[in-house]
């Protein structure tokens, strides 16, 4: 696992299809620090769930079904961030099978480009101290028209 890394970073992995089927793998991804995960669904009407901050958690994202667009900013002042920071995003495809790993300090964005897509979430934090790591900020902050070129993985 990349815990050590403080910036965003994609963990790949591959797809093994034969006459059995079809198995996807992350060979790379270690799960010593991983301490619960979530599945994501975004609803049809509402498909961008933005903006979660997280102060001390890392999170890991890999897209189960369909495509989903992962937006993040670093934050500068977790009281008072800037409104000028620099949106980046990065595509996850069902047809890829890769782990987006971003490192506490940042605040991400999860954007559901197609209906029916779906997203596991991992954390390293325990439940029982979410809420000391815990921010939101408005769905408006970092206006997504503004994100830097999609890294596409």
């Amino acid at each position: 696992m990349l815990e050590n890394n403080k910036y965003p970073q994609l963990i790949k992995g591959g797809i093994h299809t034969d006459h059995r089927g079809q198995i996807s793998f992350v060979n790379d991804m270690k799960f010593d620090s991983i301490e619960r995960f979530y599945i994501i669904s975004n609803s049809a009407e509402k498909p961008l769930r933005a903006w979660q901050g997280h102060k001390i958690d890392n999170k890991y994202f890999y897209c189960i079904q369909g495509i989903i667009k992962v937006h993040y900013v670093k934050i500068d002042h977790w009281e008072s961030p800037s409104k000028d920071l620099k949106v980046e995003s990065v595509l996850l495809s069902a047809t890829e099978s890769n782990i987006l790993h971003i490192p506490e300090g940042y605040a991400n964005a999860i954007e559901s480009l197609e209906v029916g897509s779906k997203l596991i979430s991992f954390s390293t934090l325990p439940l029982d101290r979410t809420g000391q790591d815990d921010v939101r900020f408005d769905s408006g902050m970092w206006p997504l028209d503004c994100a830097r070129d999609d890294k596409v993985f």
